[in-house]
């Protein structure tokens, strides 16, 4: 489903471009939740910013597709459109939009692009009701406007409630688990495991294992540079929680 070859990136001014992702290749089938692990500054987030679009980040290498289609050649709201979903480990607060209308414009902006129909109303009603009360999300937090006056907790919440609402084909999680406490970890899990499904891939990045005893991957791959150096199943999380890094470093070396 999404397919990365030797993408290379970089970050800054031209005069002053850093390569953050180097030669990545990774491969995550539908119906499968990978898992990205690395130390600080390996480019996990990164990856997560240049496989959605976002400005200062530019590909100067290889090759990124989502279900065959060229992800690079595409603009944000496309790629978002043909549903590549990013949920961010920092939430942005937008004042004065209500997340009601921010997610309901959201959805039809994606359906128009894609040539459907807008929701109307009443299922929109229903379904945000629906989906807000598995994630203990209220109605009057529903009308406030976007993650303002949010705890870190209701961010993350708010950020799985977008994601089942849009219904993506393809999530990436960029450290859904900061700043959550065992409850809030436990719902937020509740909600991703959800839309596991064999139409679906996910691509979760984090620094611990204690997501991964909730949202349990298929696969954990280890950046570090820029690059994959290792892959293993979920047992290799276990490993990087009880040894670090520097031994797969250390190994990759």
């Amino acid at each position: 489903m999404l397919k990365l070859e030797n993408l290379t990136a970089t970050v800054g001014e031209e005069d002053e471009a850093k390569t953050i992702i180097n030669g990545l290749s990774l491969e995550v089938p539908a119906g499968e939740v990978h898992a990205i692990m690395g130390p600080n500054g390996a480019g996990k987030s990164t990856l997560s910013y240049v496989l959605t679009g976002r400005d200062g980040y530019e590909v100067t290498g290889g090759s990124a597709s989502l279900e065959g289609i060229d992800l690079l050649d595409m603009d944000p709201e496309e790629r978002a459109a043909k549903g590549l979903f990013l949920s961010f480990q920092y939430p942005v607060e937008v004042p004065g939009v209500p997340v009601m209308t921010f997610v309901r414009t959201a959805m039809n902006a994606q359906r128009k692009l894609r040539g459907e129909p807008e929701i109307s109303a009443p299922d929109f009603i229903k379904k945000s009701r629906e989906l807000g009360a598995q994630l203990n999300l209220t109605s009057d937090m529903l009308k406030r406007p976007l993650n303002v006056g949010f705890s870190g907790g209701e961010k993350k919440r708010l950020e799985i409630f977008q994601m089942m609402m849009l219904e993506p084909r393809f999530a990436i999680l960029d450290e859904t688990d900061s700043g959550l406490d065992i409850d809030a970890l436990r719902t937020v899990s509740d909600g991703v495991n959800a839309l596991r499904s064999p139409e679906r891939g996910m691509l979760v990045i984090t620094h611990y294992q204690r997501l991964l005893d909730h949202i349990k991957p298929d696969k954990v791959h280890v950046l570090a540079n820029g690059k994959i150096i290792k892959t293993g199943g979920p047992e290799l999380a276990l490993r990087l929680e009880e040894e670090g890094y520097d031994g797969v470093l250390g190994e990759a070396a």
